[in-house]
């Protein structure tokens, strides 16, 4: 497949969060305040907009549940344990340098935790209207972020004003139109890019914004581009390929990915929170009412807690013409019962509409499912 120039030149390859959290001790360092999100929902542009940087606080690892299920319920989402056990071993780097919290209505399990946590850190919680097409839907998502910028101006000591938002609105639409282009590159036959090298890069820029990223992504749109002209690919000619949908992956979650790299096919799409969904669609530029812009734009984002979620089937239909997969991966975490209830829909849509072949993988961040889970996706791909 000949040599192939690394999208990231630096000591955290194929570490992505310590070059999160690389880039977040960066802009700490420098002055700015550090404010803690859970979701692709939580509006960015806000804290971008009066200096600030988000970290993300979501974790995906088995090592902090434990500690978690001696305040939480067994039977919940391993996210939301995961990241509960973290903050109360005080493990958690992005939650350690953390100066505020914001929080969202998307999830029963998550906000009853943020109730668990408010006294940890200043916290906002958004409440976030799950009819997104009824009357007075975004009226009222305006009305939230609104409250949400007013705790940032209190909490911090000062004034976020549209000047400030519309540049945040401008880095943040090129950073997305850099970054779909990048996802894009997952169309080509054979993949010139990896799962890896994608979630490589959506971890990067949900931490960094303005000139300098911009510049980065546009550096590795080159990179991508040209193993295209050389014809230096990522996985061999013939390979199956495959689109992950579904919940938030990261960490220990990944080893669905992996054993789907055992079996030699690619993965050539991320369609999840920690892939392209956070980075997918525009923010209207010089509306005059920056945070209607901004609302709108977030209330269209597909997740699964919203109904009816018909953004995320059309998202679908195009990631399927885009990738051309030959299968679909549904990946639900454990006790997400919006996700889980909604692969019905998902499932009807990629193998009737579509011709697809689909697989539904519900699991947590344990190991004890791998065999299991090496047998099913094995026999799924074989299938194809």
């Amino acid at each position: 497949m000949g040599s192939m120039t690394p999208l990231f030149d630096d000591e955290y390859t194929d570490l992505p969060l310590k070059r999160a959290l690389a880039q977040v001790l960066k802009s700490r360092e420098a002055g700015a305040k550090v404010v803690g999100a859970y979701c692709s929902y939580a509006p960015v542009e806000l804290v971008w907009a009066m200096g600030g940087v988000p970290a993300v606080l979501c974790a995906f690892s088995n090592a902090s549940i434990p500690k978690a299920e001696e305040t939480l319920p067994v039977n919940l989402c391993p996210l939301i344990k995961s990241s509960y056990g973290f903050i109360e071993l005080k493990t958690c780097p992005f939650f350690e340098v953390t100066d505020a919290v914001v929080g969202e209505t998307t999830c029963d399990g998550k906000k009853k935790m943020f109730e668990l946590i408010e006294k940890k850190r200043p916290l906002h919680v958004l409440d976030l209207p799950q009819c997104p097409t009824r009357e007075g839907a975004v009226e009222y998502w305006r009305h939230s972020i609104n409250g949400f910028k007013k705790f940032l101006e209190t909490s911090f000591d000062t004034v976020i004003g549209n000047e400030a938002l519309e540049g945040a609105i401008r880095d943040t639409n090129r950073k997305n139109a850099l970054v779909e282009k990048i996802l894009a590159f997952g169309g080509q036959r054979p993949a010139v890019i990896t799962w890896q090298e994608m979630y490589d890069v959506t971890t990067y820029a949900m931490v960094s914004n303005g000139e300098e990223t911009v510049a980065k992504l546009e550096e590795i749109v080159a990179i991508l581009a040209e193993r295209r002209e050389k014809r230096v690919f990522t996985s061999p000619e013939g390979a199956k390929r495959v689109l992950i949908t579904g919940c938030p992956v990261g960490g220990d979650v990944l080893k669905v990915l992996k054993l789907v790299d055992e079996e030699g096919a690619a993965i050539v799409g991320l369609d999840s929170c920690t892939g392209l969904k956070a980075f997918a669609g525009r923010i209207e530029e010089g509306s005059g009412d920056p945070l209607m812009a901004i609302a709108k734009r977030y209330l269209e984002i597909p997740c699964a807690c919203m109904t009816p979620n018909t953004g995320r089937m059309e998202v679908l239909k195009e990631q399927v013409d885009l990738l051309k997969p030959d299968l679909v991966i549904d990946l639900v975490l454990q006790s997400c019962h919006t996700y889980n209830v909604e692969a019905v829909k998902v499932e009807s849509l990629v193998r009737n509409e579509l011709g697809t072949n689909y697989l539904k993988i519900v699991t947590d961040f344990s190991s004890q499912d791998l065999g299991q889970l090496k047998t099913r996706i094995g026999a799924a791909l074989e299938m194809c």
